[in-house]
């Protein structure tokens, strides 16, 4: 096969920018485990780490009672999920130096009894929902679902006898949940489970750094700074720690007489998102709502430390393709997680490139790395031309894309015509068009697909492997990244 130059190669250059990158929304997880402390916050008292299912279980038997209607338990056993995923989320006791995540002493905290025993009716229900949670409309992020028995105590918040009441009345569980935390609540579902550790990164973010925790970091100085003026501004918010976050850092830390060292190590990292929780009343009811949706929006269009978003595939394959020509720029490994590795390839290529050295794979960067992949593509020799074992990169390709990911498929199908004739040649540009949708639909015919032209997970999985066997085959040994 002979690649020919492209003729809309000023099209393909603009590479990822045509993706779409989604933002990096952060997702909200239900953990594995959770660790309670069995009395007050500053009690010695016993530390017992249980499976989060089974604390949520206990809870809701300790405040509960079995015989309710289903629709009263739902709405009860979700705010209590979404009261510890608030505890979690805000590190509220980690954060103030506590090796735990939550208390059992009411006066703080939910009923909890270590060992106890738990209702068949509460259990069922819950190995249903544990993994829902309430949000406010367009967040994720849990909100502190305040309840109370609603005879003995009463609150601003949930009231548990009254829910009976509304579900004997009829209401369903969004609909109590909506009478007493308001219309702008949703309930997320099916949230991922996962272990989720505590949020300091391990090491102290300093000058230089750049990653989703300095973004969040920076978001959290910037909102910070409303209730307290003296934290100078950072410009830009962009998940880099240049000068201006080292100056936030240290006013943040002369605010709240800290060693002013600019540094956000372990103490500062905690005492920020203290603060942050404070100011936004993220542990109250009547939170503010979490700035994590309008931080995390300036993410779109770039990858940092730490996104795992459909493109990063793509972007660390064309990583690989450069360390073949430049032995400053290192291969890394298809992840399709930003990781350190990619970060500091993406550093070395900017380097080289006599870009401004971030780690940031921004506009002007991603720009850079796909217009030189570009030409060395077009350029080298085909039997030159490697294509490594790619994971489908989460983007469904079809007529009018514009992306190396088109690139590649093009590259593969242009190959495999020559032994399949009946599948049209396309010449590689990174453009979707009529030819290349043509081809999709031959290929998926050949090889019993839904005949769609448009290449999904299986279309392209199914792709990859049919070139890696014909061209392949012959060879003992294949490249490696």
């Amino acid at each position: 096969m002979h690649i020919k130059k492209s003729k809309n190669k000023d099209k393909v250059i603009h590479a990822l920018q045509e993706i779409n990158i989604p933002p990096s929304i952060p997702v909200i997880s239900i953990p594995t485990n959770i660790t309670v402390h069995l009395g007050a916050p500053g009690d010695d008292a016993e530390n017992v780490t249980v499976p989060f299912i089974d604390y949520i279980k206990n809870v809701a038997s300790s405040e509960l009672y079995p015989t309710w209607p289903d629709n009263s338990l739902i709405a009860n056993i979700v705010a209590i999920t979404s009261v510890t995923l608030n505890r979690v989320y805000t590190e509220w006791y980690r954060s103030r130096g506590y090796n735990f995540d939550i208390t059992n002493d009411t006066r703080y905290d939910q009923a909890f009894v270590h060992n106890r025993g738990i209702f068949d009716s509460i259990s069922l229900i819950t190995d249903r929902i544990f993994n829902y949670y309430i949000a406010r409309t367009g967040q994720t992020f849990p909100i502190y679902a305040r309840f109370c028995d609603g005879r003995i105590s009463v609150c601003d918040g949930l009231q548990q006898w009254g829910t009976v009441e509304l579900a004997d009345a009829g209401y369903l569980p969004e609909e109590i949940l909506k009478y007493y935390y308001g219309e702008n609540i949703e309930i997320i579902t099916n949230a991922p489970q996962t272990d989720v550790q505590s949020t300091y990164p391990g090491e102290p973010l300093s000058v230089g750094d750049s990653s989703l925790n300095v973004l969040k970091m920076q978001g959290y100085l910037e909102r910070i700074r409303r209730n307290y003026p003296a934290i100078s501004a950072i410009t830009p918010i962009d998940g880099f720690f240049g000068e201006t976050t080292e100056a936030a850092v240290k006013t943040f830390q002369n605010v709240f007489q800290m060693p002013q060292t600019g540094v956000i190590d372990e103490g500062t990292w905690y005492r920020i998102i203290r603060t942050y929780t404070a100011v936004t009343k993220l542990a109250e009811l009547s939170t503010e709502g979490l700035f994590f949706n309008e931080l995390y929006g300036i993410t779109s269009g770039q990858f940092l430390e730490g996104d795992a978003r459909p493109g990063v595939d793509l972007l660390q394959f064309a990583l690989n393709v450069l360390s073949a020509f430049y032995n400053t720029v290192p291969a890394v490994p298809i992840t399709s997680v930003y990781d350190y590795q990619t970060r500091d390839a993406v550093l070395q290529y900017q380097k080289t490139m006599g870009l401004a050295q971030t780690g940031i794979a921004n506009e002007e960067t991603i720009n850079s790395i796909y217009m030189t992949i570009m030409g060395i593509l077009e350029a080298i020799p085909p039997e030159e031309v490697y294509i490594p074992v790619l994971k489908w990169p989460g983007i469904i390709y079809s007529l009018g894309h514009e992306s190396p990911g088109v690139y590649v498929i093009q590259e593969m199908l242009s190959y495999i015509s020559l032994i399949i004739p009946a599948i049209p040649y396309i010449e590689p540009n990174g453009i979707y068009d009529e030819t290349t949708r043509n081809a999709v639909t031959v290929f998926q015919n050949l090889n019993g697909l839904d005949p769609t032209g448009t290449v999904d997970e299986r279309t392209w999985n199914l792709i990859v492997s049919v070139y890696r066997q014909q061209r392949y085959s012959g060879i003992t040994t294949l490249p490696t990244l």
